[in-house]
């Protein structure tokens, strides 16, 4: 059994966190967040203790490293612009991080923590939890199979959000890395993953609500468009009274892979647990793109941009 720690509790995907922690058969010690009203931990595991300030966390995390008794893994849920503090907070207490998606905003961060692995001996770990989606390794084992044949994918993701989104930390760039890296980090890291490194990065309009783009991968051209607007769903979605529509079409396929997100934290931990999850080099392809995105100024409707752009 696995000791952990957890900052960030009280945040929506925290929930995904405890439920993995206690699916695998281990056990989380402590957790920290800003917000008190945690009820929730209850559910997983009400003996652990919890603080309102990381430094009392720390603190507590440093004792019981030196009684003997230290925490095996940090798992961190907080907002992006605070993951590198604490993944190094759970690297100088001698406990591997578990870090939700994007590891970090900035590429020279990935730069920083790998030395910080390399001066401790621990580990950090991100969450790429479509990697192990079944329609995804299935495409995947596909696509190898096809030899170096290149592919035709729209990449389409709208999933809308209030008023509140722009006035919370997600709606600062500089805390959240903007819509392409918020809500897009995931299907960037699978695609490429999938398809092959980046040969050609163009971004067609950027804004705070959505943003488009093509990319050149080594077996793919990828149309692409992410969204936070109502007014961009499509017809389909809107007259079912959806208020996220979620697709990719390759080769003008449709690869349907909506359910079963919820489960994919447990199969991610079960992975870690057993030396084989993803860390700082599987997340770089999708964090220097993304940071490419958000400092590339857009072109607008030329070349080969997605459809969904032309009611823009």
């Amino acid at each position: 059994m696995k000791r952990f720690a957890l900052i960030g509790a009280a945040g929506y995907i925290a929930d995904r966190h405890m439920r993995a922690i206690k699916e695998t058969g281990n056990e989380l010690v402590c957790a920290t967040d800003r917000f008190d009203v945690m009820g929730r931990i209850d559910s997983y595991f009400p003996d652990a203790e919890f603080f309102l300030e990381i430094e009392n966390l720390d603190k507590y995390m440093d004792d019981l490293r030196r009684q003997g008794k230290p925490i095996d893994y940090v798992s961190i849920c907080t907002p992006n612009y605070m993951h590198p503090s604490h993944i190094r907070l759970a690297l100088r207490n001698g406990a591997n991080a578990i870090c939700e998606k994007p590891l970090v905003i900035y590429p020279q961060d990935m730069h920083i923590i790998k030395d910080i692995e390399n001066e401790t001996g621990k580990r950090v770990f991100t969450i790429l939890q479509l990697r192990y989606h079944p329609t995804i390794l299935a495409l995947k084992k596909k696509i190898e199979q096809g030899g170096n044949k290149t592919y035709d994918i729209d990449l389409s993701y709208i999933t809308t959000r209030g008023k509140w989104y722009l006035k919370s930390w997600k709606g600062d760039i500089s805390k959240s890395g903007g819509v392409a890296t918020n809500i897009g980090i995931h299907f960037f890291d699978m695609i490429t993953w999938i398809f092959g490194d980046v040969k050609e990065n163009i971004v067609h309009h950027y804004g705070p609500h959505k943003a488009a783009g093509f990319l050149q991968l080594k077996k793919a051209r990828v149309r692409w468009f992410l969204s936070l607007d109502y007014s961009d769903l499509p017809f389909q979605a809107t007259e079912k009274g959806m208020r996220t529509y979620r697709s990719i079409t390759v080769d003008g396929n449709e690869i349907e892979f909506s359910g079963g997100f919820t489960d994919l934290h447990t199969a991610t931990y079960q992975n870690i647990l057993d030396s084989k999850g993803f860390g700082i080099e599987d997340a770089r392809e999708s964090i220097e793109l993304t940071d490419y995105v958000r400092n590339t100024k857009p072109i607008g409707l030329k070349g080969d941009y997605h459809p969904f752009l032309k009611n823009v």
